[in-house]
């Protein structure tokens, strides 16, 4: 059986936007859409029924103007529903352990609070395996097609540019083909940016001064990316590719390029040594930043 694309659900506007942004994405996997809600449960001995029952009803709430959106938007798209007792992290994990994707608000309520800057976001980002995209309020279809000609907004029109974020040092196979794969999910152009900085003068040894001003260093950076994407240019040979290479702080050309893109898609190293949750400074920037979806990808 096929893993569902999962969005992650509290109630907000958020978590409904991100509903909305997973059942979209289902369909054009051909997967199903499972809504997750997870709630806790701290009753006093005196009213732990009474507290159980109405929590329980919130969640069955919460979960059914969920189904609600995704109906009026989605009336197609194959629904499963799951709401689990525990911390939303641990819950969130176990969903993304038989996920093929796991969608988040960018901001929550109850137990999904603070997707963007507080614990349940960095502990479940920076800890899924499966790919997890977190998806501003206010998302709607129309933001990921390009207007039409009167410049209003539209679905009618083609999709607007998936962005990679690309260490041509560090290839990540994973974060690439994900790339890939979204872009000809939705017949989008494919935008690869790599951004490089000049090595500072106080860092270099002696006879290497000169890498400083080189103006072969762009054109050179340029020729990586190119070796490096042709064999996924061979395999996805309908994916338009255009590729950035710019002198600029990654993530600064990162929330630049996706300004007015459908998608953007940064990797996610694993951790070299047990330091609690992290995303790493460019996929930290990104979700705080920028306002399309963000797709994080974790990779060896």
């Amino acid at each position: 059986m096929q893993s569902p694309v999962v969005a992650g659900v509290d109630g907000s506007q958020e978590s409904l936007a991100a509903a909305e942004w997973a059942a979209r994405e289902a369909e054009r996997r051909g997967r199903n859409l499972r809504l997750f809600h997870a709630w806790n449960w701290h009753p006093r001995p005196s009213d732990g029924a009474r507290v159980d029952a109405a929590q329980r009803h919130l969640a069955r709430q919460v979960l059914n103007q969920a189904e609600d959106r995704v109906r009026a938007v989605c009336p197609g798209v194959r629904l499963e529903e799951e709401q689990v007792l525990g911390p939303a992290t641990t819950a969130l994990l176990r969903a993304a352990e038989h996920a093929d994707l796991l969608v988040l608000g960018s901001r929550g309520l109850s137990g999904f609070t603070g997707f963007l800057v507080g614990s349940v976001a960095l502990g479940t980002v920076a800890r899924a395996e499966c790919p997890v995209v977190l998806v501003r309020a206010g998302e709607e279809a129309a933001d990921e097609h390009l207007p039409a000609d009167d410049g209003s907004a539209s679905t009618d029109t083609g999709y607007r540019d998936v962005v990679l974020g690309l260490d041509v040092a560090v290839p990540c196979d994973e974060v690439i083909e994900f790339a890939f794969e979204e872009a000809r999910l939705r017949h989008a152009r494919l935008r690869a940016v790599y951004a490089w900085q000049q090595p500072s003068a106080l860092g270099l040894g002696p006879g290497e001064i000169s890498l400083v001003d080189d103006p072969g260093r762009a054109e050179e950076w340029q020729g990586f990316l190119s070796a490096v994407l042709q064999v996924w240019r061979d395999k996805y040979p309908d994916v338009e590719v255009v590729e950035t290479v710019v002198n600029e702080k990654p993530s600064t050309a990162l929330v630049r390029a996706a300004s007015q893109a459908s998608l953007l898609v940064v990797g996610r190293r694993a951790p070299g040594r047990p330091a609690g949750p992290r995303t790493g400074p460019v996929a930290h920037s990104a979700i705080h930043h920028v306002g399309c979806p963000v797709a994080v990808v974790f990779h060896e």
